[in-house]
């Protein structure tokens, strides 16, 4: 079965998302912050990374550009989900290592695409 982490300060968000992956086969693991993820990654390399930009302790892109720096980190499909809608900031986001870049709030039909379109589906 494959793992999706879910990456995000929000509690309501994690759980939205593990609905919709779970509704999509994945196997759901959540982490808070960057740190929690980064921790997780090392140990279990999942196949794609739901990932929020603005939380405490590693935001989202610090986490994708230590994540990509590490030795499986070119493995996982990562897909931004986020409140950032500036034009440059989403550039960032795939210049540093993003697949795919949803916009919150989202719903099935658009993870389930985002998720195509990055191949992770």
């Amino acid at each position: 079965m494959k793992i999706c982490l879910v990456v995000d300060d929000s509690r309501v968000i994690r759980k939205v998302a593990r609905r919709i992956l779970e509704d999509l086969g994945f196997e759901v693991a959540e982490a808070a912050d960057g740190v929690e993820a980064l921790a997780w990654c090392r140990t279990i390399t999942p196949h794609v990374i739901l990932l929020d930009w603005n939380m405490p302790n590693m935001n989202g892109l610090e986490f994708i550009t230590q994540l990509r720096a590490e030795p499986a980190g070119d493995q996982p499909r990562v897909i931004f989900c986020s409140v950032e809608n500036d034009l440059e900031r989403i550039r960032q986001a795939m210049a540093a290592g993003a697949d795919e870049y949803i916009m919150k709030p989202f719903d099935g039909d658009i993870v389930a695409s985002k998720l195509t379109m990055a191949g992770a589906l």
